[in-house]
């Protein structure tokens, strides 16, 4: 059987394009691979790099329906992101206006971890990884 490298990229349906393209690039950090307004479907696509390779393409489209839940619907429950420092993260998204749960501890790893929000309600999470794991294998 062929084995799977890595993920690729996570697709985000939002409501607000420019909110939600402003809190991925100015508040997070993600650098802009590309922007295409899709006419035919009047629609905004935008690919964002993650450190690792990886990406995030965020989608614009009209009527597009609300999460069912948070965070238990069926379907993706969340998006983690790899941080050497999770205190440091939860203060710079405060300070950026955005609202952060208390600092947790995974009570099989030992590592610390944080939920927040993207302008949409899609729950996200930084998790506290050794330094040494936040770069791809070589």
């Amino acid at each position: 059987m062929p084995n799977l490298l890595r993920i690729h990229h996570a697709a985000i349906i939002c409501s607000d394009y420019e909110h939600s393209k402003r809190f991925y690039t100015h508040v997070l950090g993600l650098k802009i691979l590309a922007e295409n307004f899709r006419a035919a479907r009047d629609s905004w696509k935008l690919d964002l790099a993650l450190p690792d390779g990886g990406q995030i393409e965020l989608f614009s489209f009209k009527g597009a329906p609300p999460r069912a839940s948070y965070p238990e619907a069926q379907g993706l429950r969340h998006l983690a992101f790899a941080v050497t420092s999770v205190s440091e993260w939860a203060l710079h998204l405060q300070g950026q206006g955005v609202s952060v749960e208390d600092i947790r501890t995974d009570e099989y790893t030992g590592q610390r971890f944080v939920f927040f929000a993207d302008p949409d309600g899609l729950p996200l999470e930084l998790y506290e990884v050794p330094t040494q794991s936040t770069s791809p294998s070589t």
